[in-house]
């Protein structure tokens, strides 16, 4: 039992990119709980993923000893956190278990959008946010500045902010004793009744359910009886554990500690993320508060590419939502692609994450739709229906009107590139807001979009104008009615349902044109002539040719009469005529993926 004025639990918020897994890396190293042998970069990013891609995806946990310089041996649990805005909910749920944060700002770069919306999370939970400057071993680094902007933009008094080189380990051990005496210690007691907020879990095949929890009133021992509010049952607490940083396992977790449960739980559906864990004999005990619900932004089908691998897929959806709640699913249909499941997702680069954690770590081979967002549509007799798969929407002549989410994005640029992120905003139907000189440099654009534009390629796009030094937040805003159409891909005359998309009139267009161009591309050969077309209900708005594959059948003829060799072509195409009536067109994974590509076609 470790006593609750030692126990210091905080997390590591900022912008992506401004060094939280690196400083992880060196508070583990300072404080001994990894040598040198053990220890490797970003340890706390230990998925795949997440090495490839140089970004956090998970929340991790750790527990490190640390003795301070009044003697006293305190226990930090750090919880690192993803920087990305489409990882928020990973963001929220670390910091409902913490009493504090650091605020970790570049100091080449300085305040950022994603900074901005870390710490008004962090507010909302009500923590002691301390600031620290990273990167102050760069040579353009100014730190100075980078005070200046946390003080007038976020409005934390950075005079004392801790400045450090998470690369060097410069200032480290100053950092840990404002950790001692900066973030206070939980409020909990061990002799009340237990209450533990589970904020994290996943699937072992050999334990069953993981359950990682905050334990903020009462100790869980091994052997006790635990009860599980939102299911309602009662299982058996088979081991304690902590990470620190490997699994350890301990007798008991008290109040103010985070930690590891192992039940033997089978069903998946049985945990929820966000829910309390009291004594099975006191199950009146009051329930904590949880989380705020995210709710999904993006959606997409995902469908197995063999149809046998629908359990599979549905199994290992239930599995992968312990470790991620921010995403959900249901069963779908598709005429086109069978059975299936239509997801809901934070962003498009969740959406891709989700996707590639499927394939790799439960080895499916899926295909997914393109992504749409939510529409409200109001109908002629009065009902109001919520679309959520463009193929669904009902038939124009019974539509009153369409509405389309709107989002407020918020970017932070420097100066000489505002020109072209404003221009980009404008083509996506943008309105501004708000545009807001920060300081002399840098400039803050205040944009209201409508979600489906900023949904496919709005940050590449963003970075690349500013060769990477804009960043982006956006939270949803309101349901606005627009002139909005559905836009369907006819291959042979026959619609593709999963490759419908809901557009406004002014662009519809343009888009199909571009998207029948790029399936003509990637759409392979056959046997016969294959006609795409782009149609708003009965009108085709564009339309191109996949050429058949053609036998050379005047090879054989070496001269001769005319109506020799127009007797073979006439053959020809009354067999490539049957042979449409009864061919089917395979459309691949590729196909679906071009309708995410705004980017110009080369001809």
């Amino acid at each position: 039992m470790t006593d609750t004025s030692k126990i210091r639990n905080f997390s590591i918020i900022a912008h992506i990119d401004h060094g939280k897994s690196t400083l992880a890396d060196r508070l583990i190293e300072a404080t001994g709980t990894l040598t040198k042998r053990e220890m490797c970069d970003q340890f706390l990013d230990n998925m795949e993923l997440e090495k490839e891609r140089g970004i956090t995806i998970k929340a991790q946990t750790v527990r490190l000893k640390y003795r301070g310089s009044d003697g006293i041996e305190y226990c930090f649990n750090l919880i690192d956190t993803p920087g990305h805005v489409d990882f928020s909910y990973e963001v929220g749920r670390s910091l409902a278990a913490c009493d504090g944060a650091l605020l970790v700002v570049d100091a080449s770069q300085g305040v950022e959008a994603q900074t901005l919306a870390n710490v008004y999370l962090a507010m909302d939970y009500d923590l002691e946010v301390i600031p620290v400057i990273n990167k102050i071993d760069l040579p353009h680094a100014d730190v100075d500045h980078a005070k200046s902007e946390i003080e007038e933009i976020i409005g934390i008094d950075a005079k004392h902010a801790n400045l450090v080189s998470a690369k060097l380990g410069q200032g480290i051990p100053e950092l840990l004793e404002t950790i001692v005496h900066g973030i206070p210690a939980p409020s909990g007691k061990n002799s009340n009744p237990l209450q533990a907020l589970i904020f994290d879990s996943w699937f072992d095949a050999y334990q069953g359910v993981i359950i990682i929890v905050r334990v903020v009133e009462g100790e869980v021992k091994l052997k006790d009886k635990i009860f599980l509010k939102h299911p309602g049952q009662v299982y058996e607490v088979l081991k304690l554990g902590v990470n620190s940083p490997f699994f350890t396992e301990v007798t008991s977790l008290s109040a103010g500690e985070v930690g590891l449960i192992v039940c033997g739980i089978k069903n998946v559906r049985d945990v929820h993320i966000g829910d309390t864990i009291v004594h099975a004999a006191q199950k009146e005990t009051g329930a904590l508060p949880g989380f705020k619900e995210m709710k999904p932004m993006v959606f997409c089908g995902i469908f197995p590419v063999e149809n046998v691998d629908y359990d599979n897929l549905k199994d290992s959806l239930h599995k992968l939502a312990l470790n991620d709640a921010s995403f959900t699913f249901e069963p779908e249909t598709s005429a086109a692609l069978g059975f299936g499941f239509r997801c809901g997702f934070l962003g498009l680069l969740h959406m891709n994450i989700v996707q590639e954690r499927l394939e790799r770590e439960f080895e499916l081979s899926l295909i997914s739709t393109a992504p749409s967002c939510k529409y409200e549509v109001l109908l002629t007799n009065g009902d109001r229906l919520t679309i959520e798969n463009p193929s669904l929407l009902p038939n124009p002549s019974i539509i009153e009107t369409i509405s389309e989410p709107m989002v407020e994005v918020n970017v932070h640029t420097p100066n000489e590139y505002v020109g072209s992120i404003i221009k980009l905003c404008e083509e996506r139907r943008g309105m501004q807001m708000e545009i807001k000189y920060i300081t002399t440099d840098r400039v803050q654009l205040v944009y209201e979009l409508p979600l489906i534009e900023m949904v496919y390629d709005f940050y590449d796009r963003l970075k690349t104008l500013s060769r990477g030094y804009a960043s982006m937040d956006y939270q949803l805003k309101e349901y606005r009615e627009s002139d909005l159409v559905k836009m369907d891909i006819l291959l042979n005359s026959d619609s593709v349902d999963a490759l419908s998309t809901i557009c406004h009139r002014a662009t519809a267009q343009i888009k199909g044109r571009h998207l029948v161009q790029r399936l003509r591309k990637v759409i392979s050969r056959q046997q016969f002539d294959v006609a795409i077309q782009a149609a708003i209900g009965a009108k085709v708005v564009a339309r191109e040719t996949v050429k058949a594959l053609r036998k050379n059948v005047l090879a054989k003829c070496y001269g001769g009469d005319i109506t020799r060799k127009r007797k073979l072509l006439e053959k020809q195409k009354e067999g490539k005529k049957r042979m449409k009536m009864v061919g089917n067109v395979e459309v691949s994974q590729e196909a679906f993926l071009a309708v995410l590509s705004t980017d110009e076609i080369d001809d």
